[in-house]
């Protein structure tokens, strides 16, 4: 079977005959159409994520999918034989830049209907964040001030459609190039990073969803009203993090250390700091594509590349200036 792979940490992805994946009683073998390029997956490669993400290369990548029901497993329900599916695989099963994958049931939904296998495949990883930081974690109602910040980025454009789905006053941060981009998405306050700063134009902001971190973190605990809250999707984890990882008492060590100022800063702030590593669920996948499908969310993809150009597109991530998401298209 065809994928692709790194064969050691910092070494350049490539392609390789793998075997076909092995399918449980509670897997679903979906044949991938489409699969979306995260920079999870360039940070994966690059060791970024090794003391919290124990992948032995080996590896093939890919975190996102959209495909067809191959076969499923004897203990699999709700699935069969022909039906179009997406997903983001759970941890340590991911692999979707390749012909085939076996995906435990419970991280599969059927992919909305009102749209393809590339735009579908846009959308598991970060649809799951935003849902994870503004309805999971965040508990964002009606009439509460939200800031986004890149919200015209992969998990951005996403969570400003959700956070306007909840009733919410949407502000976002974005080069002036994308505002009228970010506005149609529902934007009701767009801030332009190059000539305007955030910290001075926002204040009393129930929730932020950062995607920054460094200085753009503590500015955003800045510009929350006491009790607010941030979440980091990138950058500083914070202690209860690692403790619900269950990392060794090193990493807890080298976290806390770490996160140290941004936790001290929002203790005196009165407001609270919390990290999002998104998890797999094929559940809130099925409340996604229910708001796809309602018109409340529209997949955003940027780039399509072919299968054989997966290396280029990885290598493409934070060096261009695209919209939403790319997506690698499979024959």
């Amino acid at each position: 079977m065809r994928a692709f792979v790194f064969d050691r940490y910092k070494q350049p992805l490539h392609e390789a005959d793998v075997p076909e994946p092995a399918v449980g009683t509670r897997d679903v073998l979906v044949s991938v159409s489409a699969a979306g390029v995260n920079q999870l997956d360039d940070k994966i490669r690059d060791g970024e994520f090794k003391p919290i993400l124990h992948y032995t290369p080996p590896l093939t990548l890919g975190h996102d999918v959209a495909g067809t029901v191959v076969s499923v497993g004897a203990h699999v329900r709700g699935f069969e034989a022909g039906d179009k599916v997406y997903s983001r695989p759970r941890d340590y099963r991911i692999g979707t830049f390749a012909e085939r994958i076996a995906i435990d049931q419970a991280d599969l939904a059927v992919a909305p209907a009102s749209i393809g296998p590339v735009e579908a495949a846009s959308l598991p990883l970060v649809a799951l964040t935003a849902w994870q930081a503004l309805v999971e974690k965040g508990r964002v109602t009606g009439g509460q001030k939200v800031l986004v910040h890149a919200g015209a980025g992969g998990v951005g454009s996403i969570a400003i459609q959700l956070a306007k789905h909840l009733g919410a006053q949407v502000a976002t941060t974005v080069s002036g190039r994308n505002a009228d981009f970010v506005r149609e998405l529902g934007a009701d306050v767009v801030i332009d990073y190059h000539t305007q700063d955030f910290g001075k134009e926002l204040s009393g902001y129930d929730f932020v969803l950062d995607s920054l971190g460094g200085e753009h973190l503590l500015e955003s605990l800045r510009v929350l009203r006491p009790g607010g809250k941030a979440m980091g999707i990138y950058g500083v984890p914070d202690p209860a993090f690692a403790k619900e990882i269950g990392a060794n008492p090193i990493v807890r060590l080298v976290i806390a250390a770490r996160s140290r100022t941004t936790c001290s800063l929002a203790r005196k702030l009165g407001v609270t700091y919390e990290f999002l590593f998104m998890h797999a669920s094929g559940e809130q996948l099925r409340l996604i594509a229910d708001l796809v499908d309602a018109g409340s969310i529209r997949p955003v993809v940027g780039a399509t590349f072919a299968f054989d150009q997966t290396p280029e597109a990885l290598a493409s991530l934070g060096k261009s200036s695209i919209r939403g998401k790319s997506v690698i298209t499979v024959p």
